[in-house]
């Protein structure tokens, strides 16, 4: 799993992509407090290497609480900046600062 960061110069937006590797998924998305959770808001794309892959334009100077859901199974960012608890869950969630 990957995280890659692009912030634009014109305004304080960062275009934050996400790839999954996943070959034998046929879902992946990911949901995080930018979007309420909302488990169909942010699907990525399967790329014909089998991984998953898509952007998001988040606010700069923030931080977010997020998670992949691989076909309907909630897992992590490996390489999440931090990692926080959330007692809804009783798990981590990743976190992306920008």
């Amino acid at each position: 799993m990957a995280i890659k960061k692009q912030f634009l110069k014109s305004k304080p937006v960062c275009k934050v992509t996400f790839t999954v590797p996943a070959k034998d998924a046929k879902e992946v998305l990911v949901v995080g407090n930018w979007n309420n959770w909302d488990a169909k808001a942010e699907p990525l794309q399967k790329l014909k290497n089998g991984t998953f892959k898509g952007t998001v334009n988040l606010e700069s100077g923030s931080s977010y609480e997020f998670k992949y859901v691989v076909d309907g199974q909630w897992q992590n960012e490996e390489q999440a900046d931090a990692f926080v608890w959330n007692e809804f869950a009783a798990s981590d969630n990743s976190v992306i600062n920008l």
